[in-house]
């Protein structure tokens, strides 16, 4: 695990680097620029294990594979926390990154706080430049690099 800068927001967050940050950072910082502006303390990145629910999708944060955007505002087990508009622009940053991560606002028990990795974390198939989450951190990146892309661009 790493500290990773969050451009544009003014903060990072610890995570694990590559592919993995590349997702999550671009999960930030579209809820910073689209759905509302963050703060460095309102962005949790890793955590021990010891202070998650090891049953839980939360329990992700300690590989460094998830974020959870403003905790305090957006319990566990509480669902509404979104207008509809900021669902819809949940619903296009989940799109941004090709089913990779997932939104605990999907859950079982809703987590509207929580991003994080929808495939093992140590599976050779999540490290693989060729697998789905290389392919769509390859994407993002693209973007990055290309004026006129990715979120926000209009045609």
């Amino acid at each position: 695990m790493w500290s990773c800068s969050v451009p544009g927001a003014g903060f990072g967050i610890d995570t694990r680097l590559g592919a993995v940050e590349t997702l999550l950072v671009h999960v930030i910082r579209r809820w910073h620029y689209e759905i509302e502006t963050l703060r460095g303390h309102e962005v949790i990145g890793w955590r021990p294990i010891e202070e998650l629910d090891h049953s839980e999708p939360e329990s992700n944060q300690a590989s460094g594979t998830a974020v959870a955007i403003r905790p305090g505002a957006y319990g566990q087990g509480l669902s509404g926390g979104l207008t509809k508009t900021q669902r819809e622009t949940v619903r296009s940053i989940l799109d941004d990154c090709s089913g990779i991560i997932r939104w605990g606002g999907d859950d079982r028990i809703p987590y509207e706080a929580l991003f994080y990795l929808d495939a093992p974390p140590g599976t050779a198939a999540v490290r693989s430049a060729t697998s789905p989450l290389g392919k769509a951190a390859d994407k993002l990146r693209n973007w990055n690099r290309t004026p006129g892309l990715g979120a926000g661009a209009s045609m």
